[in-house]
């Protein structure tokens, strides 16, 4: 058994302590008990392959010109734009 420290909100740290004198069992078994919950809720990703990122797609022509791109981009649209 490993033993360990953690560093928990005060607020929680209150609450798991009603459970613990409620059920009276150790707060140690309360964090293992949901541990093991969250274990088997998350299980291990499959990461047996890298990830490759998708194929880009063409988005058609670049309409501003090399330039003037940024100005553009940042460029407030008005509703006579047609956009």
């Amino acid at each position: 058994m490993v033993k360990t420290q953690v560093q928990i909100p005060d607020d929680l740290y209150q609450k798991a302590k009603r459970v613990v004198r409620e059920r009276e069992i150790s707060l140690a078994e309360v964090m293992r008990r949901r541990l093991e919950y969250i274990v088997h809720a998350y299980p291990p990703l499959k990461t047996t392959e890298s990830w490759i990122p998708p194929n880009p797609q063409h988005l058609n022509n670049f309409l501003a010109s090399p330039d003037d791109w940024r100005e553009q981009a940042y460029m407030p649209i008005t509703e006579n734009d047609g956009t």
